[in-house]
């Protein structure tokens, strides 16, 4: 009996060892959701929460927005992984006296694939297609001349084949000016929603209810029941300063980012851009340190803006981001300012 005791209390004090080896990757639906928005944003390692003063902001921080100061419209292209594609495209309007609206369609899309099964391994012949997609309204306002707050309301979409899972979700995020030197503070909660379920007609199948009658309708139909998953809620602190502010036409933005998703360890995102006289600039930052087993690192890339007849501004963005085994990912962005 002592023996058992001691074991047991061993197997006790073990426990908390064994949960902090088990993973939260792959936990959650809507993983899309967690691919990041625009090519500023990832060339500078995607420390971005207090940076986020375009169209993309609706994806970093929402409050980002009130600090637009006319109509932008961005599309965003992503090369991802395994042969994806990752899109985005996004308008923000601003409303004197009112604040900042906008908008923006997220799309993860894919070629068709053809259907396999146990007894056709290699093929059926039927194709069928997956894909993600998501639609966002966003609204964010200065409060005072150094705080502003802003909001998105989300529709989540996931479908594969004939089944599909909706859900909706709500990001919340704020930006602070201090008066240290013009050092931003920045803050945002992105995906608080509800759970995703799969349902659709490849739920269906027939069963016996009881195969011990004999005589009884052995093909009655049913679906099957799926799990519940949520959403890859994210919670973004970070702070940014403009170290040069002009100074010698020049501009010097470093920024840092931690991270608490619900779907992985804690981690950091770091990253800076060197602006030259408002029109070129270059950009680099290292994604995920401190994160386990991350493919994800170093990112680099660069951008033009110019004005052009027609439209206030033009910008053109290009982001490179490592993915260790993977290769890399390239990003191009769009932003057109009216």
């Amino acid at each position: 009996m002592k023996k058992t005791g001691i074991i047991l209390l061993l197997l006790l004090l073990s426990m908390p060892t064994f949960s902090q080896k088990v993973s939260k990757v792959g936990t959650t639906a809507a993983g899309f959701l967690s691919i990041d928005v625009g090519a500023r944003a990832v060339a500078m390692g995607s420390a971005f929460v207090t940076i986020s003063d375009d169209a993309a902001g609706m994806y970093w921080n929402p409050a980002g927005l009130a600090r637009i100061q006319s109509a932008q419209a961005m599309f965003s292209h992503t090369a991802w992984l395994v042969d994806v594609a990752f899109n985005y495209a996004a308008v923000v309007v601003p409303l004197p006296g009112i604040g900042v609206i906008g908008a923006s369609a997220t799309f993860l899309s894919m070629d068709d694939m053809e259907r396999t099964t146990i007894n056709n391994p290699m093929g059926t012949g039927e194709y069928f297609s997956a894909g993600s997609y998501c639609f966002a309204l966003s609204y964010s306002r200065s409060l005072t001349d150094r705080f502003s707050i802003g909001g998105n309301v989300k529709y989540v979409r996931e479908q594969i084949y004939h089944s599909n899972a909706t859900g909706v979700a709500f990001d919340i995020g704020t930006l602070f000016e201090t008066q240290f030197n013009g050092l931003m503070i920045g803050m945002a909660i992105s995906n608080y929603g509800t759970k995703m379920q799969m349902s659709g007609r490849d739920m269906l199948t027939q069963s016996d209810i009881d195969p011990s009658l004999h005589g009884n309708n052995e093909n009655i139909n049913a679906f099957l029941q799926t799990g519940e998953y949520d959403i890859p809620l994210t919670f973004r602190v970070g702070i940014g300063m403009d170290v040069l502010k002009g100074a010698g036409n020049s501009n010097l933005i470093l920024a840092v980012d931690a991270l608490h998703p619900n779907d992985d360890v804690e981690s950091l995102n770091i990253g800076g851009e060197y602006t030259f006289n408002g029109m070129f600039s270059l950009r680099g930052g290292y994604k995920s340190l401190f994160a386990r087993d991350s493919e994800e690192g170093m990112t680099l890339g660069g951008g033009i803006r110019y004005r052009v007849m027609g439209f206030t501004e033009l910008r053109l963005d290009y982001a490179y981001q490592d993915f260790g085994i993977m290769n890399n990912v390239q990003k191009f962005t769009l932003n057109l300012g009216f």
